[in-house]
């Protein structure tokens, strides 16, 4: 998930005309629930097409075409400012908190791009950030790295967990 200001791709820069002001950009949700749109979010710039199911945004599609659909997906683009205006406050939770983190990101992800993913170095330094050959859902091309990845990170957390402790209890 992005957390930083610096995650956001230029697509945003639309969005956030948007917020300022819904009613005079309805074209941000139109955008945003297009078939192009629905298949960028699941390609983006990924060198790696084939690795993708054209279903995955023929289906996202036909359930954003359904009625009453671009109102609710009007409504939740409208409602992610409020995500943005937190980050401020979910990095401060992150400085304050180091607890182990790993960061996957796609680095041919459209939206959230990987200066975001950078950025949690910055609050959280001793992350782990692996940047996949990937796009926005990075599940669909890098299942297996993403796997080993999760698998090898948590193996490392419980054994640190087992490690005895000088700090008393």
């Amino acid at each position: 998930a992005n957390a930083y200001a610096e995650g956001l791709g230029a697509k945003w820069q639309g969005i956030a005309q948007y917020w300022a002001d819904p009613a005079a950009h309805p074209e941000q949700v139109d955008a945003f629930t297009s078939l192009e749109a629905a298949k960028q979010r699941h390609l983006g710039t990924s060198p790696n097409p084939e690795r993708y199911n054209p279903d995955t945004w023929a289906d996202e599609y036909a359930i954003l075409s359904r009625p009453g659909e671009r109102d609710i997906q009007a409504a939740l683009l409208y409602d992610y400012r409020t995500n943005v205006a937190s980050y401020p406050a979910w990095q401060a939770w992150m400085r304050a908190h180091p607890l182990p983190t790993l960061v996957l990101w796609g680095r041919y992800d459209p939206s959230f791009i990987v200066p975001g993913a950078e950025a949690y170095l910055r609050d959280l330094r001793e992350a782990e950030l692996h940047l996949l050959d990937a796009g926005h859902f990075a599940l669909d091309e890098a299942t297996d790295e993403i796997a080993r990845l999760t698998r090898d990170f948590l193996a490392r957390c419980v054994e640190a967990s087992k490690a005895p402790s000088s700090a008393p209890r």
